[in-house]
């Protein structure tokens, strides 16, 4: 038996030990949360729980390995039978058992993005929707849009309003496309990722035996990184773990403070509403933090401060020593660029380029500091792209392989045909119509013997009982003549990769498990390289680490997003989002920000710009304030005239939890409110929006001033204190009135 409690640290302990039941375990950054979930794997197992009993729901295919090689390392012994893997994967195990209805006893297959795009555009084509109309939206647009309303489990409609407005009078027309994308998916016996998910939801409420299974088969149920869940899959689980009798337990793992995907359709409210979900849910916050010294902890701390609701903890650093974390203004976004360059470079002359990373909130915001790195010689890896799956060449490969598991998917044997000569998207068609037909397949065997040649072999191999590594390396010899004719100028390398292929199907039992693991398999991060500074959008940089973090752009507008100011969840998710950011540093954090916007991607022209309320948030004991220069020179400020220009007033700046107004107001009274320059003397004072509501909804005061978007035109009040402004050039938008400033009109 291991010795727990002096192997884990108190709330750790507590966390590994704890009874059956549900639990929700708030897992700080950094508190390591990874080696709670091995440790009560662990313990499960040490209390005479049988492996097969539990299972493991994780995020990627990779963490659930790691997890689970760390427990098997742990025990001395393997864990035959327990599941670990990602929602997808788990949902077509269960489905291989027990199919949906409608399928009968039909074999299907699983589609991934290039599936969908091209079953939507054959869709599309067929009906002659959008067909010459300019600006239609493309195929790949219309998949985002069809998978976002089904994970955010709204209507299409509801989803153009909110997110793609512009195309909203092409509504009719979706709606045509997604029933015929569906009638298709049916007919040909084909679910795509999200469909997994529901129909794994459908069978469960439908199937007792299958309910039963799983109720009967997976007693103990852990869930890593609970915070990025959707909809269905915290009911999935509600519905898995059932009654928890004495004998079952249900374990949440997650931070809500990290839950930053909404875009993905994730809800913080999963993680929120745990326990109302589950009675008597135990919940434990695990605080102690092995990553970052305490003055980068501080920042974050803070930061979370204000959130409007989450649960109570401080992160406190394990290690000691630090540095506060440098506020450092530039004059510009030009500017900035090269002083974080030139600072990048001063870095490297003590710290490997591993140990650096430049953190922005999206992807163009780091076009200026990339530059400057080039100029210098420097070495940097910007995170993103195509993952192994979704290269050409790879997905032909696995064209070949779902042709032998589902010998009726189009999409394969289309991608399959159009690699052989003289035959087209129409032809292709054709001959899928005619097969199984002795005339018509007769006729094409003879005009097309090389495809044919391939589909029999297909077929041998879905009849012998060969090992999976077996039958991928015999399938890349019949596509190796193909990869030389289209990819000519790179077969060797490509090769290499499909070799890559083989090596993990070596491990693999069973041949449809294996496609559809690589396919379902989340976006891992690629591996950090010791040649490279790291620039990542903070949304890839979740779950890694450096010494050094530099984070970009931090003025409203930028870090919160412009479009976040418009809602108060969308400005949650966007402190959420900082935290993840400051989160990152072991040891040293940097705050870079700007007065003036010089690039015309910044707001447009040049302009002033107003610090992120994020920094304005932060206490003076948090933080030392610099002034950075082109050189990257970055030298510490004092006095009232280097305190945060420009700062977010008063009444924008939201309290923490239990501070008053009396102290907010108190925390504001020495700043100053900067200049608005669009108008004049005789306007009279701005004042909150909120602190003339009566007057907004009477209608006496209707002008009204916007940060970012400039001079507006109060055209009505809505629910919540919602405004509903014109603006000269962007049009009407609804703002909330915490984020306006109104003219008051001077006393006679």
């Amino acid at each position: 038996m291991l010795a727990y409690e002096s192997l884990l640290n108190s709330a750790q302990y507590k966390v590994v030990s704890s009874p059956n039941g549900p639990m929700l375990v708030i897992a700080g950054a950094g508190t390591g949360k990874t080696r709670t979930i091995v440790f009560r794997l662990a313990w499960l197992v040490e209390h005479g729980v049988a492996p097969h009993n539990i299972l493991l729901l994780t995020f990627t295919r990779k963490a659930a390995r790691e997890m689970l090689d760390r427990a098997t390392d742990l025990l001395g012994s393997e864990l035959n039978g327990l599941y670990g893997g990602t929602f997808h994967a788990f949902a077509y195990r269960i489905l291989r058992k027990f199919k949906p209805f409608w399928l009968e006893e039909r074999p299907f297959s699983v589609m991934d993005s290039t599936d969908q795009q091209e079953a939507v555009k054959r869709c599309r084509e067929e009906s002659g929707i959008g067909k010459g109309i300019r600006g239609f939206p493309k195929t790949q647009a219309i998949v985002s849009l069809f998978s976002k309303a089904r994970n955010k489990e709204q209507s299409l409609q509801s989803i153009l309003q909110n997110e793609s407005p512009q195309i909203l009078p092409y509504s009719m027309e979706l709606d045509q496309i997604h029933k015929a994308y569906q009638d298709y998916k049916r007919k040909a016996g084909l679910l795509d990722y999200d469909d997994l998910l529901y129909e794994l939801e459908d069978v469960l409420q439908k199937d007792p035996e299958a309910l039963r299974y799983v109720r009967s088969r997976y007693l103990h149920i852990l869930v890593d990184e609970y915070q990025d869940t959707n909809l269905v899959q915290a009911r999935l689980i509600e519905y898995m773990a059932g009654g928890l009798t004495d004998d079952r337990s249900v374990m949440a793992v997650g931070d809500e403070a990290q839950s930053i995907y909404a875009f993905r359709g994730a809800t913080v409210r999963n993680i929120l509403d745990f326990p109302k979900r589950f009675l008597n849910t135990r919940i434990v916050a695990l605080e102690e933090n092995y990553r970052s010294v305490q003055p980068v902890l501080q920042v974050a701390n803070r930061v979370m401060s204000h959130a409007t609701e989450g649960y109570a903890k401080v992160l406190r650093a394990v290690r000691t020593g630090g540095s506060p974390a440098r506020v450092i203004c530039c004059g510009s976004d030009v500017e900035q660029g090269k002083c974080v360059a030139r600072r990048v470079e001063a870095l490297l002359k003590d710290n490997e380029p591993s140990d650096i990373a430049v953190l922005f909130r999206s992807g163009y915001q780091s076009y200026q500091v990339e530059a400057e790195l080039t100029a210098l010689g420097i070495k940097y890896k910007k995170y993103g792209g195509l993952r192994i799956q979704e290269a050409a060449h790879v997905k032909d490969l696995l064209a070949y392989l779902h042709l032998i598991i589902n010998p009726r998917d189009y999409a394969s044997f289309s991608r399959v045909a159009l690699m052989h000569e003289k035959i087209g998207p129409k032809t292709a068609e054709k001959i899928f119509a005619g097969l199984g037909l002795p005339e018509a397949e007769s006729r094409f065997r003879t005009s097309h013997p090389r495809l044919f040649e391939e589909l029999d072999l297909l077929k041998r191999l879905a009849g012998e009982e060969k090992s999976v590594a077996d039958t991928v390396r015999e399938v890349m010899e019949v596509y190796e003549p193909h990869l030389q004719e289209l990819y000519p100028e790179d077969a060797p390398v490509r090769w290499l990769g499909l070799q890559e292929i083989a090596s993990l199907a070596s491990t693999a039992e069973e041949l449809d498990l294996f496609v559809a693991e690589l396919l379902l398999d989340s976006v891992d991060q690629e591996g950090q390289d010791e040649d490279f500074v790291t620039l990542s959008t903070i949304h890839s940089a979740k779950g890694l680490e450096w010494k050094h973090v530099l984070i970009l752009d931090l003025v409203e507008g930028r870090l919160p997003s412009r479009f976040a100011i418009l809602r108060q969840e969308a400005m949650e998710e966007e402190r959420r989002l900082m935290y993840v950011a400051c989160t990152r540093a072991r040891d040293n954090l940097e705050l870079y920000w700007y007065r003036r916007s010089e690039s015309a991607a910044s707001y447009g022209g040049d302009s002033f710009c107003s610090v992120s309320p994020f920094l304005d948030e932060l206490e003076e004991e948090d933080r030392i304030l610099c002034k950075g220069s082109a050189t990257g020179r970055i030298v510490p400020t004092s006095g009232a005239s280097h305190s945060v220009p420009s700062p977010i007033p008063a009444w924008r700046r939201r309290p923490a939890q239990g501070q008053g107004e009396q102290d907010q107001a108190a925390g504001g009274q020495d700043r100053k409110e900067a200049p608005d320059r669009n108008r004049g003397e005789e306007d009279g004072p701005l004042v909150s929006a909120l602190e003339v509501l009566p007057a907004i909804r009477a209608g006496t005061i209707r002008k009204c001033q916007h940060s970012i978007f400039g001079e507006g035109l109060i055209m009505g009040v809505q629910d919540n204190n919602v405004l509903q402004i014109k603006f000269p050039v962007l049009g009407i938008k609804n703002i909330m009135a915490s984020f306006i400033r109104c003219v008051e009109k001077p006393h006679p």
